[in-house]
């Protein structure tokens, strides 16, 4: 292989935030402005892109960011970021400002983005930074840890109210059509009932007989967890206050989860992935995902990894089965 040409790349966050981006954000920063690159920041996804909201990042700008939720790059959705033309500007974007390579935060939306840069001679790297943890080619995405703290720490809270009045209560969690949070939250929460995307069956009544079970038994509260890609939390409860005569009520924690500072394990694969991402690019490697993997860090190609299908481990929903009462 040839002299590598690189000589300044860019980085930007896209699509939903996720606790640890700062962190990842920092050690592309520093990593490559160590090993002699200059570093572009791009605020707002690929909107700020085709904005040209493009400024210069130093080592200093990265300073005391690594604990905060929250990008320091702010993120946008950006529909027109679907279309070739807007792609073929943004790639025009990056040739204008001396971009040679791209590092990329965000999930598999923000992927796809990043595959067509690299289409139109950009070179790409994908960092998976998603609290639903639904990239398939990683054991681990950036975010999901804290995340489930937070959830964790939320139905702690909902448990001592709800056992003060005796009540069934439904906590609906994040993770779109993925049922990561639902799993590990009820797990770590001791739910009586989890609902997953990848599970349930709609049997409504199965529900209710746990509910009514559990008051027979005078063991309430009854916690149940629902995930977002299930929804209906509201009426769920309704219906189980109808057929059980037990006091019920909703909470969805919403965005509450994708905020507060990272965990130790967040800051740690954030700041890996960011060196591996700009060791990627010092290599001329291009339409590459940065992936944590049996315990290594490796990367695969964008399109195969948008191609994979994730599924839970069924491990985690028969340790689930075999200990909630």
């Amino acid at each position: 292989m040839g002299e590598n040409k690189l000589k300044t790349i860019g980085i930007l966050t896209s699509g939903g935030d996720a606790p640890g981006m700062n962190a990842a954000t920092r050690a592309v920063v520093r990593a490559a402005i160590a090993q002699g690159l200059q570093v572009k920041g791009i605020m707002r996804g690929y909107k700020g892109l085709l904005d040209e909201e493009i400024f210069d990042l130093t080592a200093d700008s990265v300073s005391g960011i690594m604990m905060n939720g929250g990008t320091l790059l702010l993120t946008a959705r950006c529909k027109e970021f679907m279309e070739p033309e807007y792609q073929k500007k943004g790639a025009e974007i990056c040739r204008k400002y001396g971009i040679d390579g791209m590092v990329v935060l965000g999930g598999d939306g923000s992927f796809r983005g990043a595959q067509k840069l690299a289409a139109y001679g950009i070179n790409t790297i994908g960092i998976p930074c998603t609290i639903d943890m639904d990239i398939t080619c990683t054991d681990y995405t950036i975010g999901y840890d804290t995340s489930c703290n937070t959830v964790m720490e939320a139905i702690d809270k909902i448990r001592d109210t709800s056992s003060s009045h005796e009540r069934c209560t439904i906590i609906e969690v994040m993770g779109r059509d993925h049922g990561y949070i639902g799993i590990m939250a009820g797990l770590a929460g001791g739910a009586a009932d989890v609902l997953l995307p990848e599970t349930y069956d709609g049997n409504i009544q199965k529900l209710i007989d746990h509910v009514r079970e559990k008051k027979e038994r005078g063991k309430l509260p009854a916690l149940i967890v629902n995930s977002e890609g299930i929804g209906n939390s509201a009426e769920l409860a309704k219906m189980i206050e109808m057929a059980t005569g037990v006091e019920t009520r909703a909470t969805i924690l919403g965005h509450i989860q994708r905020g507060g500072r990272p965990t130790v394990r967040d800051r740690f694969i954030a700041s890996m992935m960011g060196v591996k991402a700009v060791d990627l690019l010092l290599e001329g490697k291009t339409n590459r995902v940065v992936a944590y993997k049996g315990g290594d860090f490796v990367d695969y190609d964008i399109d195969e990894a948008l191609a994979m299908q994730k599924s839970i481990d069924p491990e985690w929903i028969r340790a689930y089965d075999l200990i909630k009462k």
